[in-house]
């Protein structure tokens, strides 16, 4: 019998999955801001308020992994690797991002950390010895192009050139540890399963920011307005523990390749969410500066050997 054509509802589903799940995450720049706006939190306290209230869905989704018929033991050797990506991909890339933030704008935050797919490639280049063509050098050239373009404007019209430096700095270097835990996450991945890694890596993470506000500060540096908590609920809801799981459930309903074309949204998604926002303004530059980002992404992210983001 001919195979009957999914439901049009059905269909939606994985790319309004995606799109949803790009949009939270893009939104999250914002709440960074607005959180450094209302009060003189710094990024450790901002960071461990948004694990605190994010842990416990994390917890839950971990408990009920594990839980899975499919769900296999553990080895040291998962345990090792789930501890060591948690650091570099959610804790570190995390810390970097929000530490970047203090200086520079949201959409320009976006932009920067939307060049991780072009880092993946160099790494996979090291690390598994693949070829770089001439058509990746040529969308490395277009990425980083756009981002020179709208870097150097935001460094024209900025009262403090040097801020924008050091914060563009921190933010590539958020961009690059989470490129470097996407190309050592994929094996783990696929012996644990995306959302057991996601949980229980998030959950390492997690040990670590505490650590770290343990170690650097006061307990009563927890003691902030209401308004920090009601933004570090909406990033740990609506910017870190939905769209994590909106993400990959669209990966599972539309594959890779198409998942990675809604996320060109994103730098798109933060542009618009700023100027409305956080009264960021809006230039011809910022748009042709993302052009050439989107460009130069979709081309590496629509190479076969290419290791796909998670």
């Amino acid at each position: 019998m001919p195979e009957r054509p999914e439901p049009a509802t059905h269909a939606a589903i994985g790319p309004l999955f995606a799109v949803l799940g790009v949009l939270g995450f893009s939104f999250k720049a914002i709440l960074v801001k607005l959180a450094y706006l209302a009060h003189p939190v710094d990024p450790v306290t901002l960071l461990a308020w948004r694990m605190i209230y994010a842990a416990p869905f994390f917890a839950v989704m971990a408990l009920w992994a594990e839980r899975s018929a499919a769900a296999k033991a553990m080895t040291m050797r998962d345990v090792a690797a789930l501890v060591a990506l948690g650091f570099v991909g959610y804790y570190l890339s995390s810390y970097a991002d929000f530490a970047g933030l203090q200086y520079i704008s949201a959409s320009l935050e976006r932009l920067i950390l939307f060049t991780y797919p072009t880092v993946v490639v160099l790494l996979s280049a090291l690390v598994y010895r693949k070829p770089v063509t001439g058509r990746t050098l040529a969308a490395l050239l277009l990425c980083y192009g756009g981002v020179v373009l709208v870097f150097a404007n935001d460094l024209r019209v900025a009262p403090r050139g040097g801020d924008v430096v050091l914060g563009g700095v921190l933010v590539f270097a958020s961009a690059a540890l989470y490129a470097v835990y996407l190309v050592f996450a994929a094996p783990v991945i696929q012996r644990l399963g995306s959302l057991r890694f996601i949980a229980w890596a998030m959950l390492a993470s997690t040990v670590f920011v505490f650590a770290q506000f343990a170690l650097t500060h006061p307990l009563s540096a927890l003691a902030v307005p209401p308004r920090v908590h009601a933004l570090s609920l909406a990033m740990a809801v609506f910017s870190t523990v939905l769209p994590t799981w909106l993400m990959a459930e669209a990966l599972k309903r539309i594959g890779a390749n198409r998942a990675a074309l809604v996320g060109s949204l994103g730098p798109v998604f933060t542009i618009a969410l700023g100027f409305l926002l956080l009264d960021e303004p809006l230039h011809p530059i910022q748009f042709a500066g993302v052009a050439l980002v989107l460009a130069g992404v979709w081309q590496v992210t629509n190479r076969p050997s290419v290791v796909r983001p998670a």
